[in-house]
């Protein structure tokens, strides 16, 4: 009898977040492959079949926005994880005030939201790189958003400055987990600073780098308040990504049932990357 309600009890508390995931996640999800399939506007639905998914062959504005957020994903995810990886090495290098001192420094700007920080980075991009270029006379730091190459790094700075110090206290976690015997041994082996690192600390960081590869990646893929605040897309839609696509698609032009489409197709294609990314990186990991 007391097994019984122990099971009652169980799925009494388990309910509302079964409930809450359904409402949530799992309902929105069905509806939206359904919606998908469908020429719905937001009012009005008729179904279609696959006609939405052969217009995504064909769109130019897609399929270049899914080539520049790639493009964007693959700078930005190597860049977050060497940068971060760097400045955990190097405030673990030493104990102390000033190593926390830099920790908290360095984490900071993961705590300012992503369309505040789009608009100071705005500022920094326009008004000071603007100052600069009139007062040592070089262009390169004039109309850093107005032209597509150097809107695509203003981007990728303003993540690799949000994300770095993220990043960082997932490798110091790793980085303090290293038993210190391993590394009193290479060192008594004779192994440099840099051996040290390559040879025993590098192999065992790699439960580190499938975490942070897969956070980065899914950051990377899904940004958009920063592309709104820092360019919305200009000049032309060249610097649009994905995510502000298929909101343009759904919002502005009234084609939900085709953002739909564009959305699955995404959701698909950042899963399949992910999860490859996971299944690799897990396989090269180091028992501590």
């Amino acid at each position: 009898m007391k097994r019984k309600n122990e099971k009652y009890f169980y799925w009494a508390f388990l309910f509302p977040s079964i409930l809450a995931v359904s409402l949530v996640i799992f309902i929105p999800l069905l509806y939206g492959i359904y919606t998908s399939f469908t020429d719905s506007d937001g009012y009005n639905m008729a179904f279609t079949g696959l006609e939405n998914y052969r217009r995504l062959l064909s769109d130019d504005q897609f399929l270049h926005s899914l080539w520049f957020t790639i493009r964007f994903a693959v700078v930005s995810v190597i860049g977050v994880n060497v940068i971060g990886l760097a400045m955990a090495l190097l405030v673990t290098q030493k104990t102390g005030r000033l190593s926390n001192l830099f920790r908290t420094i360095f984490f900071m700007p993961n705590l300012v939201g992503g369309i505040i920080l789009g608009f100071i980075w705005q500022f920094i991009f326009v008004k000071a790189f603007e100052g600069i270029a009139q007062l040592t006379g070089l262009s390169a730091f004039s109309g850093w958003l107005a032209d597509t190459s150097t809107g695509f790094w203003g981007l990728v700075i303003v993540f690799l400055w949000q994300m770095s110090g993220y990043i960082m206290i997932i490798y110091i976690s790793f980085l303090n987990g290293i038993p210190a015997d391993i590394n009193e041994a290479a060192a008594i082996d004779g192994a440099n600073t840099w051996q040290t690192f390559w040879r025993v600390k590098l192999p065992m960081l790699a439960p580190a780098f499938t975490i942070s590869l897969f956070l980065t990646l899914a950051n990377a893929f899904k940004v958009y308040d920063q592309n709104l605040a820092l360019t919305n897309g200009a000049p032309f839609g060249s610097t649009e990504m994905v995510a502000m696509n298929i909101y343009n698609t759904a919002f502005f032009q009234y084609q939900q049932g085709y953002a739909q489409a564009k959305g699955i197709l995404y959701l698909l294609l950042v899963a399949a990357i992910s999860l490859t990314q996971v299944y690799y990186t897990r396989k090269r990991e180091v028992d501590l």
